[in-house]
């Protein structure tokens, strides 16, 4: 999945280790062990999300959090051992978005930063009049047509269905079962027609179907939408 990552935290075993899971799904991300380092780079960098832990050596994360919503609107995480209800009423109330409690699991931590960031694209989607971008295509999900260049591609209603469940879910890999359950509205049937579709979605996206950048497979685990696409769009 594509996105920058801030992780502000100042165990620097426990921050590296959650880097290496975050950039193992795709995310490219930075490291900073205090909150006078990190609050420049918050600032004067743009950022998709931003990891804090509240125990943080000097300026806690709360008063980094203040500082910050005077000039950002930067989404925050939340990451701390600290479990009162006053805590968590305190960090959402001085603007984070999302609120972790330590010991968190880098797998689940990944997992959480994953689910923002689709709600962010989703949001983003919406926002855009359902408009989703990617490389030289535009995919309108409430109108149900993709053009390419401003010029439009031809596409069934299955075929734009499929796309259309991988696109708002990027990195998100679905097996054939998922996405037949999901487009033909049935949990059994002929499995095999999914892959019918996807080959034909990679004739009409991909340069080179034989190896295509849009419509990925991760082997094992099905079908993913590549989330650098979306950076191809918006460079």
């Amino acid at each position: 999945m594509h996105g920058r990552i801030l992780i502000v935290e100042d165990t620097e075993e426990l921050a590296e280790l959650y880097m290496l899971y975050l950039q193992n799904e795709g995310f490219e991300c930075k490291l900073a062990f205090d909150a006078e380092t990190a609050l420049p780079l918050a600032r004067n960098e743009d950022w998709d999300l931003i990891v804090l832990d509240i125990n943080l050596p000097g300026m806690d994360g709360f008063q980094f959090l203040e500082q910050l919503r005077k000039t950002k609107s930067t989404p925050v995480m939340i990451l701390t051992a600290r479990e009162a209800d006053e805590d968590v009423i305190l960090g959402l109330g001085v603007g984070a978005d999302d609120f972790v409690t330590k010991p968190c699991p880098p797998k689940v931590l990944a997992a959480r930063v994953r689910a923002h960031i689709r709600r962010t694209i989703t949001l983003q989607t919406r926002q855009n009049g359902g408009i989703v971008k990617f490389g030289p295509f535009e995919l309108d999900i409430e109108g149900m047509y993709l053009t390419r260049n401003g010029e439009p591609v031809s596409l069934s209603a299955r075929e734009f269905n499929i796309l259309k469940e991988l696109v708002v879910n990027p990195g998100k890999p679905f097996t054939p079962e998922d996405l037949y359950a999901r487009v033909w509205g049935q949990e059994y049937g002929d499995i095999s027609a999914v892959g019918v579709y996807i080959q034909r979605l990679r004739k009409k996206l991909e340069d080179d179907s034989a190896n295509p950048f849009y419509i990925q497979t991760q082997y094992g685990m099905g079908y993913r939408f590549n989330p650098e696409a979306f950076a191809e769009a918006n460079p």
